[in-house]
């Protein structure tokens, strides 16, 4: 069973469909340390698409207009995904932030295991050159 990871932030994004017409589309999103969550008619209860902060690369392209903020989401695998929302409303900087935020703990935790992995081999070598 999936734990519940803390919400950093909830309301309303609008993302832009990958359609023909490219119509924006309200959805209600969940932002947490790990993930952003997009559900469909603002509905929590329907099947929501996880985006987690693992495959995500940065946000980029904000721009302001008088009503809203534009900006993207671009994947690992070079995907781009829409988004705007109103203009004090700041979501770009929450998700940048807690994206940031997620980035620096796995830079850590890359940095401590192959710090790890290092004294371990270390160790070995040195029981080695000790060996008759």
């Amino acid at each position: 069973m999936k734990m519940q990871a803390e919400v950093i932030r909830e309301g309303e994004l609008e993302k832009r469909s990958d359609s023909l017409f490219q119509l924006w589309k309200k959805k209600l999103v969940v932002l947490t340390k790990d993930s952003l969550s997009l559900f469909p008619d603002g509905h929590k209860r329907a099947k929501g698409k996880e985006l987690g902060f693992g495959s995500i690369v940065k946000v980029d392209c904000v721009e302001r207009t008088g009503k809203y903020i534009y900006f993207t989401i671009v994947t690992k695998d070079r995907k781009e995904i829409d988004f705007r929302c109103p203009d004090q409303s700041c979501w770009n900087a929450s998700i940048t932030m807690a994206l940031i935020d997620f980035q620096n703990k796995r830079a850590i935790q890359d940095f401590k295991s192959r710090q790890e992995m290092e004294q371990a081999a270390g160790t070995q070598e040195r029981r080695l050159a000790r060996a008759p």
